[in-house]
């Protein structure tokens, strides 16, 4: 009996010893694996292109024109919350806040390497020289309108552009420089050359529901007097459409190459819950609401064009390398971005498939060698 208890130790003891083994093995396989991925398949910094790095130097000099602009004319910029002094993030309160928004977020936009950044997405997209993008932004992020409008010029594009002027706290909140004034300040200055296709007040049901009265009344006034097509509708799927109307109307044969979604404005939004399952950046595929639901975004994405969704941005920070908040701001092309959806994934892929692999056949000699 004690030499069977013997034996059975003994098998157990060299089962045991062969598992450790292999798990060794496994893991010394594993290590290896790991070291290949960052030596052959890293994430590396994006290589900016010259069309990115013509965006990011529109970007500045438009950036350097607003502040500028606002110092000769009276208009207050706080440095206590815009240290760049950009003109481009305005009071935390004002008759044009619709939502509370993160001031951080909104510094960070402020990066002329952002207009870099959309070239690259709108390359991924297939968006090339001469095609139309559609572009929808609520007043909230007013640096992600002329980062976008910055990438259109450089890609030689032609942006259809309908603006809101409603703006969560710290976009273009400044009643007296809101996103129109903002807009047409570099159009005058010969920055831009493309005039808003279509004005909605924005805020609630896009109609300026939470504005008040004496605040609405002016907006509309300016809008008016502007010349601009005006979009007064409350009805979600009446304005989807009637936005639609305009950006199919004003692109070349109807054909629109990408949708440039700029903040979270109730009518590029819509109210479905899927609106909140969007990643920050390029999104090629997703789940469609019903009609009665759908904002812009998500009829742009039903009729099989791709949408480019700026507004979580410290999503769009960590997916894509923008730096977070800087003071002062960088220089065209001093941002390493980099891109997680699009970098090496050839070898990624194989150096998969060989650690797999590698693994299988460990399996099976183990089992063939000790059955």
């Amino acid at each position: 009996m004690n030499i069977f208890f013997k034996k059975r130790a003994h098998i157990l003891q060299n089962q045991n010893q062969r598992l450790s083994r292999t798990i060794i093995t496994a893991g010394v396989v594993s290590l290896a694996a790991y070291v290949m991925v960052q030596i052959f398949s890293p994430e590396r910094p994006l290589p900016y292109s010259d069309k990115m790095i013509h965006a990011a130097q529109i970007m500045e000099k438009a950036v350097t024109i607003i502040g500028d602009y606002c110092d000769t004319s009276g208009i207050k910029i706080d440095k206590t919350i815009d240290p760049n002094r950009t003109g481009l993030i305005g009071p935390e309160y004002s008759g044009l806040m619709t939502t509370i928004g993160h001031l951080e977020a909104k510094r960070t936009t402020t990066n002329p390497d952002i207009a870099a950044l959309i070239v690259h997405l709108l390359d991924r997209a297939g968006v090339t020289a001469g095609d139309t993008v559609a572009v929808g932004g609520s007043a909230s992020f007013p640096a992600l309108m002329v980062a976008s409008l910055a990438a259109a010029k450089a890609m030689e594009i032609y942006p259809v552009v309908i603006i809101s002027l409603g703006a969560s706290s710290y976009g273009a909140t400044n009643t007296e420089f809101n996103l129109l004034d903002i807009y047409k300040l570099l159009l005058n200055e010969g920055v831009f050359t493309v005039q808003p296709a279509a004005v909605s007040l924005g805020g609630e049901k896009d109609i300026g529901k939470n504005f008040e009265p004496d605040i609405k009344e002016r907006l509309i006034r300016q809008i008016q007097l502007s010349g601009i097509p005006f979009i007064y509708e409350s009805n979600l799927r009446k304005n989807v459409l009637m936005r639609m109307k305009i950006y199919e109307g004003n692109s070349s044969e109807g054909r629109i190459s990408a949708f440039i979604n700029i903040g979270g404005s109730d009518a590029n939004f819509g109210i479905s819950q899927l609106a909140l399952k969007l990643k920050p950046g390029l999104n090629k595929k997703m789940s469609i609401p019903s009609k009665e639901e759908r904002g812009v975004l998500f009829e742009m994405a039903a009729r099989d064009i791709q949408v480019i969704h700026l507004l979580y941005i410290k999503g769009l920070a960590l997916e894509y390398g923008l730096a977070w908040d800087l003071i002062p701001l960088p220089k065209p092309g001093e941002t390493k971005l980099h891109d997680t959806q699009s970098h090496n994934n050839i070898e990624f892929l194989l150096i998969s498939i060989i650690y797999f692999l590698g693994l299988f056949m460990l399996v099976f000699y183990r089992k063939k060698k000790f059955p």
